[in-house]
């Protein structure tokens, strides 16, 4: 028995009984109502931050586009042929006119206050007109020989051409800001702010820029202006024109003259364009652009387009043949690239020197779309898919319309001997850099 007891005393710990801690009632509750109001603070914590944050997530994943610019085009005036002659049909006879009373004009000698009165006049548009230009300043920097860092700078001359409700576009010159590491605006009330580069096209050397309208302060969106883009076509020789920009090298300068050449082309990539020659004196390093009595911008001066036998001479690029660039430029579409200077065989040409009627084919750009699908120089493009080709403006027209890496079949006929052979080239169209 004794040892029945202490066997039963040693094991005593297995049978012994376990309960159940109580329950806290009071501590269950306070850690419940706890929990709930975590989740409560998390829940409008995470609320504000998500809706103060929303607008940036949105503007990071879907950036918010700028309206499409459009911007109107001129109808190219054709010359007006002969009507054909018909015959003359009996007409009662029409009533005679009672005479006109004829009015005396009496000329006055002009005196030199209204010449200054006229001047005056003529300044207060370019005045108004200043208002849509900008100074653009290309920033770039390097090393010289003593591996010492400098920066450099190139200015030119800017116009305000749109405003998409997001940006404000400038259309300026490529060469300027192409390769610059920060490009920097100056409005005419001497504010700056920072620019990026959109699009530029290779081949007239013209570009767009766009300024944040957030980095441009009220004050200056009411000092400034966009440009207004006039009918180029109406210009003839002896048209007034005033010059602004930088014509002379000179901030805003506003300069006079009249238009004494409006038929000379100058030849580009894929198509030609006319080129206004003014009695202006001006700097072949001169920017800026021509405008009308209107105020609105007729031509464009850009340096690698100044008259190359008189540089001193300020001549500019029609504006109404570059609306269709400009505005695609402005909409960030790649300008069509083939890479032919050209120019059209007419009636009289192609009876003279025997050649095809159709696009004579001056030269042919190294590297080029055109190089690689096989034309030549002298080649007369006579069809584009098919589409009949007689003139330049049909040929650009044509290529114009397409998008970078479509495939056009050229017809050409090629001299070979002393006559012409038919043949068909495949170009696919690029961009030029």
């Amino acid at each position: 028995m004794k040892q029945q007891d202490q066997g039963d005393q040693e094991f005593a710990f297995i049978k012994e009984k376990i309960k159940d801690k109580p329950i806290n009632k009071r501590r269950l509750l306070l850690r419940t109502v706890y929990n709930l109001l975590c989740a409560v603070l998390f829940g409008v914590t995470a609320c504000f931050v998500f809706v103060f944050l929303k607008p940036y997530i949105e503007e990071w994943l879907y950036p918010e586009k700028g309206a499409t610019i459009t911007i109107p085009k001129d109808i190219v005036p054709q010359e007006l042929e002969p009507a054909p002659k018909k015959e003359e049909e009996e007409k009662e006879p029409e009533p005679e006119e009672p005479e006109k009373s004829q009015t005396v004009v009496v000329q006055e000698e002009l005196e030199p206050e209204d010449y200054q009165e006229l001047q005056n006049k003529l300044y207060a548009i370019g005045q108004r007109a200043n208002k849509s230009m900008v100074t653009v300043t290309g920033v770039t920097s390097g090393m010289d020989w003593f591996n010492t860092p400098y920066e450099s700078e190139n200015s030119t001359a800017g116009i305000i051409i749109a405003n998409n409700g997001q940006e404000l576009l400038i259309l300026t010159e490529k060469k300027i800001i192409v390769n610059a590491e920060a490009i920097h605006i100056t409005f005419i009330d001497e504010t700056e702010a920072s620019a990026s580069l959109k699009k530029y096209d290779g081949n007239t050397g013209i570009a767009v820029i766009a300024v944040p309208l957030n980095e441009i302060s009220e004050t200056t969106m009411n000092e400034i202006s966009v440009a207004a883009l006039g009918n180029s076509y109406a210009i003839t020789q002896g048209t007034s024109v005033i010059a602004i920009g930088s014509p002379l090298g000179a901030n805003y300068s506003i300069l006079c003259g009249t238009i004494i050449s409006s038929q000379n082309t100058v030849s580009t990539i894929d198509t030609n364009y006319t080129i206004f020659t003014t009695d202006i004196i001006g700097s072949e390093n001169g920017s800026g652009v021509l405008i009308n009595l209107d105020g609105e911008v007729i031509g464009l001066v850009l340096q690698d387009y100044s008259n190359q036998n008189n540089r001193n001479t300020v001549t500019a690029l029609s504006i109404s043949e570059l609306k269709q660039v400009i505005e695609d430029l402005s909409n960030n579409r790649d300008i069509p690239y083939v890479g032919l200077r050209i120019s059209t065989v007419t009636n009289e040409i192609a009876q003279e020197y025997g050649i095809p009627q159709g696009v004579y084919i001056k030269s042919v750009e190294l590297d080029s779309p055109a190089m690689a699908a096989g034309l030549q120089e002298a080649d007369v493009i006579t069809a584009i898919n098919g589409e009949e080709i007689i003139n330049v403006v049909q040929y650009y027209q044509n290529i114009y319309e397409r998008q970078p890496e479509d495939v056009v079949t050229i017809s050409i006929k090629r001299q070979n001997g002393e006559g012409y052979v038919d043949l068909e080239c495949d170009v696919t169209v690029g961009i030029l850099q």
